[in-house]
């Protein structure tokens, strides 16, 4: 594994200890059979293409209840609820926070929210070991995010080829150029540019312009973090992005799914 900020490695150093634990309660030939009997995987890319043929945003709508640097981000927690607002509010696809410890979330908010809309969901964790790919479909994800900065380019190729092979998208995430070069060595389908630096939480915009370029023709670029106001959004397409990750800006509103059909389609 690469080099990574304290909290990154905090975090992953979390995970090892968990994917171990979890193991020790339902071990790998089991979550491997349980994997194999979930329901068809939902295409998730294809959902997002198919918002932008149509000429829309292709909206992630995120689901999450807290973060490390903002702590509790909404309190009257509804994963269901928030499913069905999304999908009512124009969204192509859901993502669903299932770390416990840093976000407060849990795997029972993704099958909640998957069972309550038609949307492909996103496990968004910190996939660090097989094992979790395997619980991600058994779980009935449709996609899962591979964070470059945490990984090497052997686990990168491994789990990439390993969620394929289970049916699910991947988004690969990167925030930098040399992140960019180690995920471009993958057969990418989609790319997830993070404009918020995890060393400082602050969040640019111009990330995703600066790394815009490299994303070669065919590959899905998806904007994350920082897509707060109209102005932000009309910024992006303005630049030819039209896929977004969001979910701060929908937590915060009472109704996250008004606030999603206010900000993209209004």
């Amino acid at each position: 594994m690469s080099e990574t900020p304290d909290i990154l490695q905090e975090i992953v150093n979390s995970k090892l200890e968990e994917v171990k634990q979890r193991s020790s309660l339902v071990g790998l030939e089991r979550i491997k059979l349980a994997a194999g009997k979930a329901d068809a995987a939902r295409g998730f890319t294809q959902a997002l293409l198919a918002k932008k043929e149509q000429g829309e945003s292709a909206v992630i709508a995120e689901i999450k209840k807290a973060s490390p640097s903002k702590g509790i981000i909404c309190k009257d927690f509804n994963p269901g609820r928030f499913a069905k607002g999304y999908a009512k509010g124009g969204a192509a696809c859901l993502s669903v926070l299932t770390d416990e410890k840093y976000f407060k979330g849990d795997i029972f908010s993704l099958v909640m929210a998957r069972k309550e809309c038609d949307l492909p969901v996103l496990r968004k964790d910190f996939i660090i070991d097989e094992y979790q790919i395997y619980e991600s479909r058994a779980m009935a994800a449709d996609c899962i995010l591979l964070i470059v900065a945490i990984l090497d380019d052997q686990q990168l190729s491994s789990f990439h080829e390993i969620a394929q092979s289970l049916g699910m998208d991947v988004l690969v995430e990167v925030h930098n150029e040399e992140e960019m070069a180690r995920a471009l060595k993958l057969d990418l389908k989609m790319v997830g540019i993070n404009n918020r630096n995890l060393k400082t939480f602050e969040t640019s915009l111009y990330t995703t312009l600066a790394l815009q370029n490299m994303v070669p023709d065919g590959c899905l670029l998806v904007t994350e973090s920082g897509i707060l106001s109209k102005e932000d959004v009309r910024f992006m397409r303005d630049h030819e992005v039209n896929a977004f990750l969001v979910g701060e800006a929908f937590m915060r509103e009472k109704s996250p799914g008004v606030a999603l059909k206010e900000l993209f389609f209004s």
